[in-house]
């Protein structure tokens, strides 16, 4: 008999309620499953739930939320010491990382994924004392996703986002950061709009920001997006869609293990880790290879 327990965020999302847990609760308890759920209240709950699991005599995790408490999950399997199997239950404003890897929404789909038992082992960043599964970035409008509120995000979805970007636009007016980068693939100074260290090749919506990403390869894509012109940047992000921004010349991509990021002034420069605050730069990004394994279809 498996023991799972399931980690919710109750206001992730407008499709999640507590009946859509019950059901799958059900279906596994009927399937002989000892089940044990705990809904987070506040930032970080989802980490340390996740630790005492990892030191409990548990079998496997199902976590149920958006990316944000995905990550949280994630931190706590590495701070706990334990590699257990994740089942990703996504149901929050953004998805990215559930998108990117094909994770089943509906619940009798999710059930039979869990009840296979099928699993792969996936590849962590991590940024200073942060980690993440899909994007750590900085720069243009990257903030967003912690300035919108859950309560926001859980009324008008992926809108919120957007919606947020528009009022910051006036704010930044595409104002670049001096930044110096060092690895064993790219060291260079430059004058940057945005970067971005991705895990997956979608990020916010956009599913080849990093064409070239896979979660098993063992390394971190970056993405660099350089001073532009408006009319540049209107062409790189029209490019987006398609995943051939890539080849613009004020876009600077490639892969590595890891990278160091600092800024050449003293201005301080936030980032993002998973659409939540994550520090400030300076910072050194590395790939935690397959530390995070996740059940599949």
């Amino acid at each position: 008999m498996r023991r799972v327990k399931i980690i919710y965020n109750p206001s992730s999302g407008r499709q999640i309620t507590q009946r859509r847990i019950d059901y799958l609760c059900n279906l596994l308890i009927n399937e002989g499953y000892i089940v044990g759920k705990f809904n987070t209240e506040k930032k970080d709950d989802a980490m340390y739930e996740t630790i005492r699991t990892c030191q409990e005599d548990w079998d496997a995790i199902i976590v149920c939320g958006g990316d944000g408490t995905i990550n949280e999950v994630a931190k706590g399997i590495v701070k706990g010491n334990r590699i257990i199997p994740v089942g990703i239950l996504s149901t929050g404003t953004v998805n990215d990382f559930a998108n990117y890897m094909g994770l089943p929404r509906n619940i009798d789909v999710f059930f039979k994924m869990i009840k296979n038992g099928k699993t792969i082992n996936v590849d962590l960043g991590k940024v200073n004392d942060e980690y993440f599964i899909n994007v750590a970035a900085s720069g243009l409008l990257t903030n967003i996703g912690y300035k919108v509120s859950s309560e926001i995000k859980s009324i008008f979805g992926r809108m919120a986002y957007y919606m947020e970007g528009l009022r910051e636009i006036p704010k930044n007016k595409f104002r670049t950061i001096r930044i110096q980068f060092k690895s064993k693939e790219y060291t260079k100074e430059d004058d940057v709009l945005l970067f971005l260290i991705s895990n997956t090749a979608s990020i916010g919506g956009f599913k080849k920001i990093a064409p070239d990403a896979e979660v098993t390869d063992g390394y971190l894509d970056v993405i660099v997006i350089k001073k532009s012109e408006v009319q540049d940047l209107a062409q790189i992000f029209i490019n987006i869609f398609k995943g051939e921004h890539i080849n613009h010349p004020n876009v600077v991509y490639f892969k590595t293990k890891e990278i160091s990021v600092q800024t050449v002034d003293s201005e301080d420069i936030t980032i993002d880790v998973d659409g939540e605050y994550g520090g400030k730069l300076p910072a050194v990004y590395k790939v935690l290879p397959k530390n995070f394994e996740i059940f599949v279809p």
